[in-house]
């Protein structure tokens, strides 16, 4: 009985979490479209054009006359618009051509097996189409393996082998055929069409200019992340690791740095597609591939960086103090000349020739001074102690065992000896894995300290990736003016603002659409 009362228990908690959740769906499903539209409002301007495009081709169905001269072959109009509408117009154009182009192509060719096979014999006939959809069909899927194939027209090459397959096989048993092709090709053609029209002439949205703003985006994101680790790490008050690692400022700066490799890529792809719509700079989309790859690179120190924070041996505060005004200068100069960088590449203009400026070379002077005139931080011992960490940790160990042994002796009842021998058994190897979990985890930190490492070895490591920061800067300020030289930037003027925000940043880069899912015909 008890335990039917515990399952009847337990099946009515569950009804009643079951119940909440299903309340709660209707705000959830309302946080989740308001959050959505709110991170990039263009996906709403993108829901309706892929709805009115539908829309229009679907009048090759509903209008009556367009229905008798298409007849069921308006379905292809609409399936294309489905597959081709991309988020922009690079993914759009990419898609469509490949599209319309593989179309083409493997209805020409189908059209020509079928004029050969027409002079066989029936049985001839069929030995023929079936070996050329075994020859074509061979020698297009191994093509599909060439680098540059894959890269620019593995959906194109999906596409003939479906369409040649459909006309051939077909054409065996169907009279009519090069009507049904004709009819299909033309209906893809108008669904290609309005695609390519929606995209290129209501509310564009470029390939190009995301991957352009993208790349704004990381270097303020690297900016951000750098002055707040620093910040942090010389903070009087130590903060409590938030429990979601996404809300952490400093891991937000930095993600889309370390994420973005085959978003870039896909980027410069798409954007390769589009037609160039600046007068006044070129779009070199591979330098902007390479930017990415350097700060990536730089990214990682930064995350060695947030990782300082997180050790579990760490420098006293108060030998950290004695070193917080070079290390935050270093790390606000660094800030200060990615932020130049961002504000270079979004004005389309060469950074300063001053970007690292005299104060950065001063800071970096003061840290190493600051360092030297502190040898016996660096070198001393700390013997004693350790020794005293190791009786603390020890006497805290044996308190923790006796109060779990005293507990579990206190609830043992026995009825004969056999039961209280097993019982003081079962409770000494309780106490003893109890043991060894309270020791384990000190005992690690016992045997690292005991080695007399000196206390500013942490920060060592710190101070080190904060300089690492500083010799890698320069490969990004290089890869930055490579950009600008390649793309025409206007030359920098000392008039010039340079305007430093560091606010935190956005990006308006939809991460929805990178990987298209790739649609029958």
């Amino acid at each position: 009985m008890e335990i039917v009362a515990m399952g009847k228990e337990k099946w009515e908690k569950n009804i009643h979490i079951l119940d909440k959740k299903i309340r709660r769906f209707p705000g959830f499903i309302w946080q989740t479209t308001w959050r959505v539209g709110r991170d990039d409002p263009r996906r709403v301007i993108h829901a309706f054009k892929v709805g009115f495009a539908l829309t229009l081709v679907s009048l090759l169905y509903l209008l009556e006359p367009l229905f008798e001269s298409i007849g069921q072959n308006a379905i292809w109009a609409v399936m294309t618009v489905v597959v081709v509408l991309e988020f922009t117009a690079g993914a759009t154009l990419c898609k469509g051509l490949n599209r319309g182009l593989g179309t083409l192509i493997a209805g020409s060719l189908a059209f020509a097996i079928e004029y050969i096979a027409q002079e066989t014999g029936h049985v001839f006939r069929a030995i023929f189409i079936g070996a050329a959809v075994f020859v074509i069909g061979s020698a297009a899927t191994y093509i599909r393996f060439f680098p540059y194939v894959k890269k620019n027209y593995d959906y194109g090459v999906v596409i003939f082998l479906l369409t040649f397959n459909l006309i051939t096989v077909s054409s065996f048993r169907v009279s009519n055929v090069l009507k049904i092709a004709h009819q299909r090709f033309y209906t893809i053609a108008i669904g290609c069409g309005v695609c390519l029209l929606m995209s290129l002439l209501v509310f564009p949205i470029w390939s190009g200019e995301d991957l352009h703003n993208s790349t704004v985006s990381k270097l303020e994101g690297l900016a951000k992340s750098i002055e707040a680790c620093v910040k942090e790490y010389f903070s009087e008050v130590e903060k409590e690791a938030p429990e979601d690692q996404s809300e952490d400022p400093i891991y937000k700066g930095y993600k889309n740095v370390l994420d973005s490799k085959p978003q870039d890529e896909t980027l410069a792809l798409h954007a390769s597609w589009e037609p160039r719509h600046s007068r006044h700079c070129k779009y070199p989309w591979q330098q902007y591939v390479k930017l990415g790859a350097v700060l990536r690179s730089f990214g990682y120190t930064v995350v060695a960086l947030h990782g300082c924070l997180q050790t579990e041996i760490q420098t006293p505060r108060s030998c950290r103090a004695l070193f917080k005004d070079p290390c935050i200068r270093v790390a606000s100069e660094v800030s200060k000349a990615l932020m130049e960088l961002a504000n270079s590449i979004r004005n389309h203009r060469h950074c300063s020739p001053g970007i690292l400026s005299d104060h950065l070379h001063e800071a970096l002077h003061d840290l190493n001074r600051a360092i030297k005139s502190q040898p016996r931080l660096f070198l001393g011992s700390n013997h004693n102690q350790a020794t005293n960490m190791l009786a603390l940790a020890a006497a805290h160990a044996r308190q923790k065992q006796e109060k779990d042994h005293g507990v579990s002796l206190a609830s043992v009842k026995t009825d004969s000896c056999a039961l209280f021998e097993w019982k003081s058994k079962r409770t000494n190897e309780q106490s003893r894995e109890a043991e060894r979990k309270v020791l384990r985890p000190q005992l690690s930190k016992i045997a690292i300290t005991s080695l007399e490492f000196s206390e500013a070895l942490p920060f060592a490591a710190f101070a080190s990736l904060l300089v690492e920061t500083v010799a890698r800067l320069d490969n990004v300020i290089e890869e930055v003016e490579e950009l600008g030289r390649i793309a025409c930037f206007k030359e920098y003027k000392p008039g010039d603002e340079i305007v430093v925000n560091c606010e935190t940043p956005k990006v308006n880069v939809s991460h929805n659409h990178f990987h298209s899912s790739d649609g029958a015909e």
